[in-house]
């Protein structure tokens, strides 16, 4: 038997329906982009907001918390965005987190490669507010019960 609380693991996580509700993990290499995405969620009612610098921090932080949604940056050092995703879709606890990627630079193969890999949304930088805002709506709600 889970709890609704933070310390809850299990596959029967509850998923919030409202933003304020949402745990969210911002993962890029730089401080002031995610500086950046935590002050654009936070102007968009998003209030449960944590952060890793790269990919195996992001991972570790997956498995220690509860987490609704992922946004992450293709380009992490030593192991990459892409790589982050593929080991959450391969983790049975993890696999259905809705992962936003972000990417200063992408191209064709980049993105089809991230499709491929199981991402829920792919927003490139420079984005606004109202861009992932979006973004998040539309795939929070292909995730809400």
């Amino acid at each position: 038997e889970g709890s609704v609380d933070g310390d809850d693991r299990g596959d029967q996580r509850v998923k919030p329906l409202r933003r304020a509700e949402l745990r969210i993990l911002l993962v890029d290499e730089t401080a002031c982009m995610r500086r950046m995405l935590r002050n654009l969620l936070m102007d968009i009612g998003c209030r449960h907001i944590s952060e890793a610098s790269e990919g195996l921090s992001a991972l570790t932080s997956l498995h220690n918390q509860r987490v609704d949604f992922l946004i992450c940056d293709l380009d992490l050092p030593e192991m990459t965005g892409l790589d982050l995703l593929r080991a959450i879709r391969a983790d049975k606890r993890l696999w259905e987190t809705p992962v936003l990627m972000t990417a200063s630079q992408a191209n064709r193969e980049d993105i089809s490669h991230a499709a491929q890999a199981g991402v829920n949304g792919f927003l490139l930088k420079p984005f606004t507010a109202a861009m992932l805002e979006k973004k998040l709506a539309a795939m929070l709600a292909c995730f809400s019960p």
